[in-house]
């Protein structure tokens, strides 16, 4: 790990997160493959959205919202990893690194966010079926979405705002990425202030998110009761999609987040895999589990294939 002095300038950051891993350029393909794939399917499905005037309906605005996200979230972090596992190019500059820390942290937030307001979207079409489209108009949906990404570009920048006046004593990174805890751990500060508040906005975060969920889909289950065993089966279908995305994007949070502060020590590779896992894992199951799911895009789809 090389030392600086606290006065000196650090220009550029070493990322030593894969200096352990068995067979990188085996990883590094890997991780490029999915990251491919996952941004082709999501891409799909913005395009079949936005060309689709039949598609301009709230709930296929916040599917294609979903997808920008994940391609943000993925494309922030997944080209670094990539560059050092595949090309052994470890090195990025200082401001390029704060802003993939931002890009990362958006991208996060958004997911959390997206994932929250399409409970809602569910919640109201299941329980005021004949109201939906005057409760959640496409201007309502719009503009709640922009409010959203306006929070959450709010939220991300805090993480840059706290590290940009500190002094760095070493230049490399700890983990796979310039993700906040690396770059405090390169400060000459000590790093539990920082971290304290890094939790403090996470618990909020996935506190308020993982709960707003959890109480939309209660609100889900009280109306679906009282439904006939058909319309039980069409809501259980239609929630099936949110509720996969929603677990494989919380369950490795609840694991990096929650359980390392309650004392559960892991591993290196452990934290990286689950990182890994938690960025390409969404945005690559996301986009398939809509495309199936949902007939009107699975359609075009099958359409476009007979065509070919």
């Amino acid at each position: 790990m090389l030392l600086y002095n606290a006065s000196s300038v650090v220009t550029e950051f070493i990322v030593g997160g894969f200096d352990t891993t068995n067979s990188p350029i085996v990883v590094g393909v890997i991780i490029l493959i999915v990251y491919i794939v996952a941004v082709i399917a999501n891409l799909v499905n913005i395009l079949f959205i936005i060309y689709d005037k039949r598609l301009h309906k709230p709930m296929y605005y916040l599917i294609c919202n979903l997808a920008v996200v994940d391609i943000l979230f993925t494309s922030s972090t997944s080209p670094t990893m990539i560059g050092v596992l595949v090309a052994s190019v470890k090195t990025i500059s200082y401001v390029p690194c704060l802003i993939q820390m931002f890009a990362f942290n958006l991208g996060w937030v958004m997911e959390m966010f997206a994932l929250s307001v399409m409970a809602f979207d569910r919640l109201i079409a299941i329980s005021r079926p004949f109201h939906y489209h005057s409760y959640l108009t496409n201007a309502r949906t719009l503009v709640l979405t922009y409010i959203l990404w306006i929070v959450a570009c709010g939220v991300a920048a805090i993480f840059p705002v706290t590290v940009i006046p500190l002094p760095h004593c070493y230049t490399v990174l700890k983990y796979a990425f310039c993700d906040y805890p690396a770059i405090i751990r390169t400060t000459c500060v000590d790093p539990n202030y920082y971290f304290n508040i890094a939790v403090v906005i996470i618990f909020f975060l996935v506190f308020f998110t993982f709960g707003f969920i959890c109480l939309s889909y209660i609100g889900i289950i009280y109306f679906v009761k009282f439904s006939s065993n058909n319309d039980k089966m069409k809501m259980g279908s239609t929630c099936l999609s949110h509720l996969i995305v929603v677990t494989c994007y919380y369950f490795p949070i609840f694991i990096l987040s929650i359980l390392t502060r309650l004392g559960v020590v892991l591993t290196l590779e452990a934290r990286n895999g689950l990182m890994i896992g938690s960025i390409l894992g969404p945005s690559l199951i996301n986009p398939f589990v809509y495309c199936l799911r949902t007939k009107e895009i699975k359609y075009k789809i099958i359409m476009m294939f007979k065509k070919v």
